[in-house]
């Protein structure tokens, strides 16, 4: 049985989500030596270095991309994982996909398996929400932007999966074909979208 402390509680009401570095911990007031506590009590457990995980949070479907997002705080969940989380398609990635600036240096990730590419210009916040993964802040891209990605980096991600993202967000009203036509605008890609996006709205 996990002993008590007067720390124990209050783990729960600092917000912290299910991951977290020492620098998250610090800044809710939980210093050094707490954090060593409440390792030795077994309320949390570290992750490799520099991240720490709640042992008592629950392990949700995004387990993974909360820890990828914990470590890469200013990365953002695109492309197939972005299709995972709003349940467009049939991908099934192993990997989380995230974006970084085009000039930023590849965050430390440790074991964490993650597919990394590069946004830069208008497409690093055109689309780009807040959101959480188990209580950690992240970004994402939005239905509309995601479709705009697979047809841009549809060298990675394979032609078929773009169109049948495009079909299936528009089919379930993710996202209208206005949307998607701003979005490939600010991106540069309406040449991309244009053939298969006709086809839907014309």
């Amino acid at each position: 049985m996990i002993q008590k402390s007067p720390i124990d509680g209050r783990l729960s009401e600092t917000g912290l989500g299910t991951f977290f570095r020492p620098c998250d911990a610090e800044a809710v007031g939980i210093g050094y030596h707490e954090l060593r506590r409440l390792e030795d009590l077994g309320l949390v457990e570290r992750e490799g270095w520099g991240l720490y995980r709640r042992t008592r949070a629950d392990i949700t479907a995004h387990h993974t991309i909360a820890a990828v997002c914990a470590r890469a705080r200013q990365a953002i969940v695109c492309l197939l994982t972005a299709l995972e989380v709003y349940d467009i398609g049939t991908q099934m990635p192993h990997q989380v996909w995230i974006a970084i600036p085009h000039k930023s240096r590849v965050p430390a990730l440790g074991r964490l398996p993650v597919r990394i590419t590069r946004f830069s210009a208008a497409s690093l916040t055109y689309g780009v929400v807040d959101t959480e993964f188990d209580g950690v802040p992240a970004k994402i891209t939005t239905p509309a932007r995601t479709v705009v990605d697979c047809f841009r980096f549809r060298s990675k991600v394979g032609l078929e999966p773009a169109l049948e993202a495009l079909h299936e967000v528009l089919d379930d009203g993710k996202a209208t074909p206005d949307q998607i036509w701003r979005a490939a605008e600010v991106c540069g890609a309406r040449s991309l979208l244009g053939p298969a996006l006709r086809m839907r709205t014309y």
